[in-house]
């Protein structure tokens, strides 16, 4: 990547953090790093490059975008980007290549359960509390909560055959008080477990019953005079508080699930896919789709969801998602959670696809911003009329005769949404007998046509016929033989209401009456009137000058074109001597006209 491709898309890029990664040409993933801030911390890798090491700016060099996940806290994306190193093993990531992993709290299932750290997870029944970032910070909470709550430490399998048998002897933590012995039964199996569900509620975060006893123990070394002490215990609570944390990045979840969220906009769709396996996003996805007319969020959801999970090999059989679905695949659990971690994995999922689509607003934003007019216009054009290609050449056809008399038609053209006055066309209407707008159009649509065919022009992107349905059904007649009907779009505009009209549909469409696309359109039916009606003043005009000139005995029709084109008009012809007008059409011609004329 380089500066300008980061410029292009810094707008984009939240001031959230998360995790992003870099992507080579050929779609791999090269590296993955996480942020506080993403806008901040992908901004450093463009720019001023001088501090930079060479391993940085190769790996930048190298790529040819990156993409980025959002998560809610710093240590979020730090788990998250633990994870996906595993999972992915980028190439210029090095420093997390080990086989370290999360820190947990585990209850282990056992009589007389112990508390102790660990980073490996063992489904067998145990309760696990975690992850956590910081090894330091798991051994702060434990030294806290063993200090409130005595507890075993020993490995030793306490079944009550053994204990009976009086097999075990205390140890030193007994005399320490920091274990009250259930080796040698001087504590009971109840209360010992009594004080396992207090541990369970400080590490699922349920303070209030441990936090009043703290403050009772504070109180009564307060009363004794015990001022450090009583400030040890509130200075460990506090700790604890800061330092507990539960991500929902890497859950206690006991099984797979795929999560998925959608967002729509008004032309697409965004389907949001994240992959937890083991408790862990190990992948997180954002599909586009187009939308058609009729689609809706439900039926769009569910056609990616059986396509994503194909993609990615998906094989769990309980799926979260915002609302229920109809699944092609069989025996896929929904789950529509409304609290709990996976109502929090939905929310990310939503998060994510909900920002996916504002990039996507801004993107689309920045570019109608650095459009010209011209292509605002048309590229409005376009989705206004369902287009598959950007209409750079239209064409608008209309017809005029006064009762029949002297029919003609017009053909104007349109490049770049400005009129190209140089192709505009004229036509004499020359099969059609008296006043039937409907056959003179089918006869100008198909002389204008097979005529560019035969003369291998490029047909037009965009054909307007000036009327309604029945124009534009002729008009589709001429195009059906030309059997060209495949390579252009075909709508009629009705002058009262200004419906647009497709071929083969009796219900039209309204654009809005302030779109640049019906302005343009409304243009382009204007100058084709326009046009028209020129033409057919100039040609009515043209045939009654000729037919006062041709009432005199011996001038004919040619003899009436001679006289026009030499002197412009029938009033300079009757002012001319009789010598000017022999010099066109000869003596004797000129004499009959002259006494005519007298």
């Amino acid at each position: 990547m380089t500066n300008k491709d980061y410029k292009a898309v810094a707008d984009t890029i939240p001031k959230q953090p998360g995790v992003y990664r870099f992507i080579s040409a050929e779609g791999t993933v090269i590296y993955v790093g996480k942020a506080k801030s993403l806008k901040n911390r992908l901004s450093s890798y463009f720019g001023e490059k001088k501090h930079q090491y060479f391993k940085t700016r190769t790996m930048v060099r190298h790529a040819h975008h990156f993409e980025f996940t959002i998560v809610e806290t710093e240590q979020d994306a730090l788990l998250l980007e633990n994870t996906l190193i595993k999972q992915i093993q980028p190439k210029y990531n090095v420093n997390l290549k080990d086989d370290k992993s999360y820190t947990f709290i585990c209850i282990k299932n056992e009589r007389f359960p112990r508390v102790f750290l660990t980073r490996q997870v063992i489904r067998d029944g145990s309760t696990y509390f975690g992850p956590y970032t910081s090894k330091a910070k798991v051994a702060e909470i434990l030294e806290i909560v063993r200090k409130i709550f005595p507890l075993r430490t020993c490995s030793l399998l306490l079944n009550p055959k053994p204990i009976e048998e009086q097999k075990y002897k205390v140890c030193l933590e007994f005399h320490i008080k920091n274990c009250l012995g259930p080796c040698e039964s001087h504590e009971t199996e109840e209360s010992y477990n009594e004080r396992i569900d207090q541990v369970r509620n400080i590490l699922k975060g349920h303070f209030r019953d441990v936090i009043q006893h703290l403050k009772q123990q504070m109180e009564v070394h307060a009363t004794n005079m015990e001022f450090e002490k009583a400030q040890q215990i509130k200075d460990k609570l506090t700790l604890f508080e800061d330092y507990q944390s539960k991500s929902m990045v890497v859950s206690q979840l006991d099984r797979d699930l795929d999560v998925f969220s959608i967002a729509t906009d008004e032309t697409n769709a965004y389907v949001n896919y994240l992959k937890i396996v083991q408790g862990a996003i190990i992948n997180s996805y954002t599909q586009e789709l187009q939308k058609n007319l009729n689609d809706n969020e439900a039926e769009l959801l569910a056609y990616t969801i059986d396509r994503l999970r194909e993609k990615f090999n998906s094989i769990t059989e309980e799926i979260v998602v915002p609302y229920q679905v109809e699944l092609v695949e069989q025996g896929i659990t929904q789950t529509i959670p409304q609290r709990g971690e996976k109502r929090e994995l939905l929310h990310l999922s939503l998060k994510n696809v909900k920002y996916f689509l504002l990039q996507k607003q801004k993107e689309k934003l920045k570019h109608i911003a650095k459009q010209t007019p011209a292509e605002r216009i048309l590229k409005t054009l376009q989705h206004d009329l369902r287009m598959n290609a950007v209409p750079m050449h239209l064409e608008c056809f209309d017809n005029s005769n006064i009762q029949g008399t002297n029919p003609v038609a017009s053909c104007v053209v349109f490049r770049n949404a400005k009129p190209a006055k140089r192709d505009y066309r004229h036509f004499h209407v020359k099969t059609v007998e008296g006043p039937d707008d409907f056959a003179s159009m089918r006869e100008i649509v198909e002389r204008r046509y097979k005529r560019m065919l035969e003369e291998s022009q490029t047909l037009p992107d965009l054909v307007i016929i000036d009327g309604g349905k029945g124009q534009l059904s002729a008009a589709m007649e001429a195009i059906d033989r030309l059997g060209i009907r495949d390579r252009m779009t075909v709508v009629g505009i009705a002058k009262k209401l200004e419906e647009i009209y497709f071929p083969g549909d009796s219900i039209p469409l309204y654009i809005d009456k302030k779109s640049e696309s019906l302005k343009l359109i409304q243009q382009a039916r204007n100058e084709a009137h326009r046009f028209a009606i020129t033409f057919h003043r100039n040609t009515r005009s043209k045939g009654l000058i000729k037919t006062e000139l041709t009432s005199v005995k011996g001038i004919g029709q040619k003899s009436a074109e001679k006289l026009l084109k030499h002197f412009g008009s029938v009033k300079k012809i009757k002012a001319a001597s009789e010598d000017d007008i022999a010099k066109v059409v000869g003596k004797s011609l000129a004499a009959k006209f002259m006494a005519a004329v007298k």
